[in-house]
């Protein structure tokens, strides 16, 4: 049996209509949405970042000389003392320089014993002779000058006495300026001293030149690396091995720009290094560096460690956080649901009477993914996260976040 064609148009205005109603009632329930409860519990505000263990000094020897590398008598993992040789290179030339130079020196210091006890006495009894030739020919040259004078001798004996004389005197002068040059502070032994001076200059600079070919460790180390071996050359800047200074291990790290002002030096923090994951230990932030990285944005800090644990080791990666404060009885949001966090007023989009509501709040401590609320929020609120497409005004309806299963949340979520 067939159904009168107007029983159908009725069924169908029924049905319309029945559609309009429902969606009518959906428009004024309003758009559902994911939203967060504000909740009372404990925030640690903290600044994670990834780091590297360093040595207090790392040094890096090399050789100052080009030169064949005769013996390395270390290995990696060795723990060596400050003197203890680490490279030798060839030195044999260098060797018989130092012994020239040497020999140099005591045929100096022998001169100058020469002069003080050989030359210098020598020199007065020579002039003592001298004074005692010239008295001598001045005696002559007036006696023959007397006889002369009474005609026993010729003028000519005269002018032989004359030359005597004055041989005698340059003698004499000749000895007293010989006298005058070997006593102290004169001439000769200044030169001596001068010769013994040059002569230890020597023998310094080439026992600088031969100690420049033992290459020993400047301090208390552990040897990291060995690029050096026998037979190889040695050039100056070429690493031939790494050391560490033994001592206290430090961390270097790099932290967002965005989080120094957080950081404030002698702060504490944990750290785990990637090799043990379940053994963490304590640092404290010793040194923030005064600038920050253009290319990276990032900002270098160092941070102590008063107890190093024993297995730490240079340039091992730790993941370490900085703990700035904490509030254990604080109202706390994810950071996902504040926005503009970090301009002047960050706000929320809190649900109120089934709409979303614009509401400015003051923040306290930032923990990792969450936020402390100081301002415009109770224990309880539901707020809007930024990942769900709500507008202020729009009418919506509240649908808490589920956590994921085993524990695990909905990132930027508390349970």
């Amino acid at each position: 049996m067939k159904m009168p064609l107007k029983w159908k148009w009725t069924s169908a205005l029924v049905a319309a209509a029945l559609v309009i109603a429902a969606a009518l009632a959906a428009s004024q329930r309003g758009a559902q949405v994911q939203v967060v409860p504000v909740l009372r519990s404990e925030i640690v505000q903290s600044v994670v970042a990834t780091g590297r263990l360093n040595a207090q000094a790392r040094i890096d020897v090399a050789a100052e000389v080009t030169a064949t590398v005769l013996e390395v008598p270390v290995r990696e993992g060795d723990a060596v003392r400050a003197g203890q040789l680490l490279v030798r290179l060839q030195d044999a030339e260098a060797r018989a320089a130092l012994a020239q130079a040497r020999a140099a020196l005591a045929e100096a210091k022998a001169r100058v014993l020469q002069q003080s006890a050989v030359t210098a006495p020598v020199a007065t009894q020579a002039s003592v002779q001298a004074q005692a030739a010239l008295l001598l020919a001045q005696r002559e040259f007036q006696r023959t000058q007397d006889l002369v004078g009474q005609g026993f001798f010729s003028q000519q004996k005269l002018d032989d006495a004359r030359r005597v004389l004055d041989v005698a005197r340059s003698a004499a002068e000749s000895a007293r300026v010989q006298v005058q040059a070997n006593q102290g502070g004169g001439v000769e032994p200044v030169l001596a001293a001068v010769r013994v001076e040059q002569a230890q200059a020597a023998v310094d600079a080439a026992s600088a030149r031969l100690a420049r070919l033992a290459i020993v460790s400047p301090v208390d180390a552990v040897v990291l690396s060995r690029t050096a071996e026998p037979g190889s050359m040695a050039q100056p800047g070429r690493t031939l091995l790494a050391l560490a200074a033994q001592g206290s291990l430090r961390i270097d790290a790099a932290v967002d720009e965005k989080h120094l002002r957080l950081l404030v030096s002698g702060m504490p923090a944990r750290a785990v290094a990637d090799a043990f994951p379940n053994q963490p230990f304590d640092a404290r932030l010793s040194t923030i560096a005064p600038a920050v990285d253009p290319q990276r944005g990032t900002v270098e800090v160092r941070l102590a460690i008063d107890k190093p644990p024993p297995f730490l080791k240079p340039d091992m990666t730790v993941s370490v956080e900085l703990i700035g404060g904490a509030h254990k009885d604080a109202l706390v949001l994810p950071s996902v649901a504040v926005r503009d966090a970090d301009r002047e007023v960050p706000w929320v989009l809190a649900v109120q009477e089934g709409r979303a509501v614009k509401l400015p709040v003051r923040l306290g401590l930032r923990g990792v993914g969450s936020v402390e609320v100081l301002e415009g929020l109770k224990a309880g609120d539901e707020v809007i996260p930024q990942t769900e497409k709500a507008l202020p005004g729009d009418r919506v309806r509240g649908k808490p976040v589920v956590p994921r299963e085993k524990g695990m949340e909905v990132p930027g979520f508390v349970k």
